[in-house]
């Protein structure tokens, strides 16, 4: 007889799930109450909130909140109902995909109703058995389950380093070669948990050696990097070299959906050979009409990107004068690393909210090495330099804690607990 499919599930929980009964609820799955701004309401108490991936402060925008009240009123949350191959097309998701394209520089563009879903259907749709991948070994979890779908070979070099790079490049063009198929190399235009951009310039280079496509997942990118806010290719001076450009609204645009961009003819080929978007319901046209007004702001208004890197300087440098590792960092995401283990940064957290009114996200091992703690920020147009300030005194406060055992006292129970 066969074993019975949950007995693993009964013997282990995962490395993040054995943590689920003193963790859920307050460190992993919280509750956030209010409007989205700088300040929310956690267990009843406002807190600095560090973790809304609100970066220009459109979620709560009075102008965007009109367009979407109006939307909702004229269209309702169904329509339209069908694939968009089907019966769900209209003028305005083809305006979306045009303004979309010429914001990021791209002959085309194509909507896509989730940035998880868009990037695995994507990568999915682009290569066949006898191509090759090569992607960062830190890239989001995305692209790791794109990259799963593929039949073929694929390899991942280490986390921006240009001579691993160029190395797994040598290695598929060999491959290739045997095959008979070409190569994608994927890069994140700024990965979400380090704050440091791809090295996209440098990539681009290496095209004049290696025939390769690159794609580009530019997730916190989009609206944040570039003198237009075009994202982390423009930044760099290389957008016109990037062979296939992804962007999700979840991030600058405050919404849900996302997009990617290329030329026309690759455009059309992904429009009838993704999965996800030929067999999935239309992005509603609530959603869309509020890309329109939400991307429109992105043009008009360059103060909203200026406030937020105010607030990104005063964060960074505050945090650096004072000492605090911030690893390289080169976009508004903001990680400060300690050292200590997951009780410990359980009791570190608590401290945070309960005692100073500081609300942002714990990453822990495995998701990042053991022994080391992951305090990631989100700062955004909302923040103001009084709420830094707060921030920059709870950050030394709980670092002299830390340093002095007081948190692992405070964790002993729970470590010896669990283990650790």
């Amino acid at each position: 007889m066969a074993k019975d499919l949950f007995d693993k599930i009964h013997k282990s929980k995962g490395p993040l799930g054995k943590w689920a009964e003193v963790a859920e609820g307050y460190f992993v799955f919280p509750k956030l109450e209010g409007p989205i701004s700088n300040r929310m309401k956690f267990q009843g108490k406002e807190v600095i909130t560090w973790s809304i991936n609100d970066y220009l402060g459109l979620a709560n925008h009075p102008e965007v909140r009109k367009v979407d009240a109006e939307a909702g009123v004229k269209y309702g949350s169904a329509y339209p109902m069908g694939a968009r191959m089907m019966s769900g097309h209209t003028e305005l998701h083809d305006q979306l995909q045009d303004e979309l394209a010429e914001f990021v520089n791209k002959e085309a563009a194509y909507l896509l109703n989730f940035g998880y879903q868009g990037i695995v259907s994507s990568i999915d749709a682009l290569v066949s058995k006898d191509d090759v991948i090569v992607y960062d070994v830190d890239a989001h979890a995305c692209i790791i389950d794109g990259v799963r779908l593929h039949l073929g070979k694929r390899f991942t070099y280490k986390h921006n380093d240009l001579e691993s790079i160029e190395k797994n490049l040598q290695r598929a063009t060999k491959m290739a070669k045997v095959s008979g198929g070409g190569i994608l190399l994927i890069s994140e235009g700024v990965f979400g948990m380090r704050g440091e951009q791809g090295r996209l310039k440098e990539i681009v280079a290496l095209k004049k050696k290696y025939n390769f496509r690159l794609f580009v997942d530019d997730a916190h990118g989009f609206g944040t990097l570039g003198k237009t806010g075009a994202g982390a290719g423009e930044e760099q001076g290389v957008q016109d070299d990037i062979d296939i450009y992804f962007a999700t609204f979840a991030k600058s645009m405050a919404s849900t959906g996302a997009f990617i961009a290329a030329e026309e003819e690759i455009i059309n080929y992904l429009k009838y050979n993704m999965r996800s978007q030929m067999f999935a319901k239309s992005l509603q046209m609530q959603l869309v009409v509020g890309a329109l007004k939400r991307l429109d702001m992105l043009r008009t208004m360059p103060e909203l990107k200026d406030k937020l890197w105010e607030n990104v300087r005063a964060l960074q440098g505050g945090l650096k004068e004072r000492g605090f590792d911030i690893g390289t960092t080169q976009s508004c995401v903001t990680p400060v690393y300690l050292k200590g283990s997951v009780p410990e940064a359980m009791a570190l957290v608590k401290d945070l909210r309960e005692n100073h009114g500081i609300f942002c996200s714990i990453v822990v091992y495995p998701v990042i090495p053991k022994g080391l703690i992951l305090l990631r920020m989100i700062p955004t147009t909302t923040h103001t330099l009084e709420d830094v300030d707060l921030t920059l005194k709870a950050f030394s406060a709980i670092r002299e804690r830390l340093e002095n055992g007081t948190y692992k006292r405070l964790s002993a129970a729970v470590a010896a607990a669990f283990g650790e």
